[in-house]
């Protein structure tokens, strides 16, 4: 796309060519030139800009959502993290202590999560765990096991809060990238309402769900087995149930649909990198640990764990120079109804 002050020029050239009168840099030719150049530049812009949305290989945003809708498809919205906040006393107290619903805590990141119903820590005990949800939906409140340790607002008698378990089930929404590669695939794989293309696409328009495995005939003839993953890794319960109900309530007849989590494989990886000279070495390594960690998502679901492919990620890491890494030793083949998730993760650095 040419700029502005390409335009110019062109029409200076076109001016120049057909009165034999040249344009100098100033003068009121000039701006007027200046001020179509402008005017059509933006046009240019704009046209472009409209071209791209036409064609769902290039789409954003709204655009295309409405390509998605053609399709039959939306657009993941996010959802919000879940958990239990476990709310303590110094001592036991003598009458029941009540923790009403919308009670608010946080993580020192200012991560905040509300009760979602009233509880009450017994007589004589010194605990007592309390259903809460993230404020705010998006992956941010998949937060881990004790690290939701302030209350906004303490209540009466309660000294320390914290949750026992990490919180999960939190997801962003879906972005163009994840959006744009499920309306394609619709294209690629036409789903008729019978083959495994059909429950993969219903199953993958279910808010939450973030990678799907479609077993045909898995337990017999006349049997499906959909396995499901979340963002945050296997799908659980809520999650699960809310796709049985959406298939079951548009599957074949005298079929039968199972929808399951996957079964975790576990996968250990261990880097020793080589930083960058002037590089922050703990800065690198954290950097790598992040990287690796937010790569073993659901969405790997029945996808093997490819070294080369976490050689690119460690390598990209900015101050890496060099990296050898030890495990995993070979490449993990992977089973299509499970998903392979980090169970350990050892990331040394020294200094070139």
């Amino acid at each position: 796309m040419k700029t502005i002050e390409e335009i110019y020029e062109d029409m200076r050239a076109a001016y120049a060519e057909k009165t034999g009168l040249a344009v100098g840099d100033g003068g009121d030719m000039a701006l007027r030139l200046y001020a179509v150049a402008s005017q059509l530049y933006c046009l240019w812009v704009q046209t472009d800009y409209l071209t791209r949305q036409t064609f769902p290989q290039t789409a954003e945003g709204e655009y295309l959502d409405r390509h998605a809708a053609l399709r039959g498809l939306t657009r993941g919205e996010a959802a919000k993290a879940a958990g239990t906040l476990r709310f303590c006393l110094k001592e036991a107290a003598a009458a029941a202590v009540t923790v009403p619903a919308a009670t608010a805590c946080m993580t020192a990141a200012s991560v905040e999560f509300v009760t979602t119903a009233d509880i009450a820590i017994p007589a004589g005990a010194l605990y007592a765990d309390a259903a809460a949800s993230a404020v705010t939906a998006g992956s941010a409140g998949n937060v881990p096991a004790e690290s939701v340790l302030y209350m906004e607002r303490a209540p009466s008698g309660v000294a320390e809060v914290y949750n026992p378990a990490a919180f999960s089930g939190g997801a962003d929404a879906e972005e163009d990238g994840a959006l744009r590669a499920r309306v394609l695939a619709s294209y690629r794989k036409l789903p008729n309402g019978a083959n495994a293309a059909y429950y993969e696409a219903r199953a993958l328009d279910t808010d939450g769900v973030a990678a799907v495995s479609v077993l045909p005939k898995r337990r017999g003839l006349g049997t499906v087995d959909v396995i499901v993953a979340d963002a945050a890794g296997p799908a659980g319960p809520a999650l699960l149930a809310a796709v049985q109900e959406k298939l079951r309530s548009e599957r074949e007849i005298c079929v039968d649909i199972q929808v399951l989590a996957p079964a975790v494989q576990a996968v250990a990886v261990s880097a020793a990198v080589t930083a960058e000279s002037g590089a922050d070495p703990a800065a690198v390594k954290s950097a790598v640990e992040a990287v690796l960690t937010d790569y073993f998502t659901g969405r790997l679901l029945g996808q093997d764990v490819l070294r080369a492919r976490l050689g690119s990620l460690i390598f990209a890491v900015e101050g890496v120079k060099n990296y050898a890494l030890a495990a995993p030793a070979a490449d993990v083949a992977v089973a299509a109804d499970s998903l392979p998730m980090l169970s350990s993760l050892t990331v040394t650095v020294t200094e070139a």
